[in-house]
């Protein structure tokens, strides 16, 4: 398959990203688990306690253990283990994060339809993120 020099450039911008934001959430991860195993930083649900929670559901491991629901868990970075999850949440932004750097590049090129999707795939990326159209609890 052949590729115009504007789709090589922007597949070549778009893999520099992807490297780069890889490289980086795994950074950020292995540093939250280190802290989270190391015990410098406190978790906000003790490991040793971690065995009475697990066979729980969501709603009674949340009552057990006052855990927050939503984006609740932004308020609680100070624990090693909600760290964890903010390292997950970090690597679930690189997709969104590697379209939205290839919009101001479509836009240049005036490729009208690309630009099209990549924004609608930001959109339903955080659209999906944000957790507005989840249903129930």
């Amino acid at each position: 398959m052949d590729l115009t020099k504007n789709e090589r450039e922007l597949r070549e911008l778009y893999a520099r990203w992807l490297d780069r934001a890889t490289k980086l959430g795994f950074a950020v991860s292995l540093a939250a688990f280190l802290l989270y195993v190391s015990g410098l930083v406190p978790a906000f649900v003790p490991p040793a306690d971690l065995p009475r929670y697990w066979g729980l559901s969501v709603d009674r491991f949340i009552a057990a253990t006052g855990a927050p629901r939503g984006w609740g868990w932004l308020g609680l970075l100070r624990y090693s283990d909600v760290l964890n999850l903010a390292a997950v949440a970090l690597l679930a932004l690189v997709t969104p994060a590697c379209y939205a750097r290839l919009l101001p590049q479509l836009f240049a090129q005036r490729d009208w339809l690309q630009l099209a999707l990549a924004c609608a795939q930001v959109l339903v990326l955080l659209v999906a993120a944000s957790g507005v159209l989840a249903g129930g609890g």
